[in-house]
């Protein structure tokens, strides 16, 4: 048997993010609407700023507005509760990210709670969740959100495929978890206390590891013709005193099982993003009540 086809999330990422930017220019030759993304990074952690910078550069790149705020780790709870309410209040900004983790001291549900749900772009409120939960429209998580679309493009229809995935995350495992219920998946969720982990693995027809444990996932736990999507990023060391990222899945001996896999890095992660910009245009959308033409996005 090959081995398994390597799934190009970069790719993928750069053409969702055309098909936005098509959205975008639609909307302001249309309807004079600009999408506004709203960025906070409280805290001076460099990977962080560099995170930050790269999505408010892509955010331009799509034709929106992008409005960053980087706060010193002294800011205080209040204070940026603050700044949120402002970011609320504020017609030209549709979607608004909070980068966590954020410092010791500020109470992370209290800042998600307080974010409008209509401009939570990250899908992390209460609201979004439940409506996730219920089945209903509304914002859905970045990094699931684009799982579930690297999986319909491989694989076309879900229906009655075996689903398991490896960690139960608010962030990822619980709501992909959801998704692939919506997509007519039965669902396996794994996680640290699963008993006998690898034969649950064995059974999957979709594999997706979202645990934060470098190579956890063996070739041998990989059901031959499988789809492997690897959310994992670990950073490791390597012989010569260097260090490289991996993901959740020892990747060369899964690929020797699988029909497809996605890599670490360039897999799963540049389509988070992606979705993050997809996600602030329709939250433009519903905002002002306006549709994007059928054409702009052919």
């Amino acid at each position: 048997m090959s081995d398994g086809r390597r799934i190009d999330g970069k790719a993928m990422a750069a053409a969702l993010r055309a098909k936005t930017a098509r959205d975008v220019a639609s909307l302001k030759s249309e309807h004079g609407l600009t999408p506004g993304l709203a960025t906070v990074l409280v805290g001076d952690d460099p990977a962080s700023e560099i995170y930050v910078r790269n999505k408010g550069r892509l955010t331009e790149q799509a034709g929106m507005n992008s409005f960053r705020h980087l706060l010193p780790a002294t800011t205080t709870q209040k204070d940026l509760l603050r700044l949120v309410a402002d970011l609320n209040r504020n017609p030209e900004i549709h979607g608004i990210l909070v980068k966590l983790p954020l410092p010791v001291g500020i109470d992370v549900d209290a800042v998600v709670h307080h974010i409008d749900p209509e401009k939570d772009v990250d899908g992390f409120h209460p609201v979004n969740m439940g409506l996730l939960a219920r089945g209903r429209a509304g914002r859905r998580p970045c990094t699931p959100l684009g799982c579930t679309m690297m999986l319909n493009f491989e694989l076309e229809d879900l229906t009655g495929l075996h689903a398991v995935v490896v960690g139960r995350s608010n962030i990822v495992g619980k709501p992909l978890a959801l998704m692939l219920l919506a997509a007519h998946c039965t669902v396996t969720i794994a996680h640290s206390r699963t008993r006998d982990i690898a034969s649950i693995c064995r059974e999957a027809d979709i594999l997706v590891a979202a645990v934060g444990r470098p190579e956890l996932v063996r070739g041998d736990w990989i059901k031959p013709g499988a789809v492997v999507l690897d959310v994992g990023i670990n950073r490791i060391g390597t012989a010569d005193g260097k260090r490289r990222l991996v993901g959740d899945v020892d990747f060369d001996a899964a690929r020797r099982a699988a029909r497809a896999i996605t890599p670490v890095p360039g897999g799963v992660g540049p389509m988070t993003i992606a979705c993050l910009l997809q996600n602030t245009v329709e939250a433009a959308c519903r905002r002002h009540g306006v549709k994007i033409s059928k054409s702009s996005s052919d």
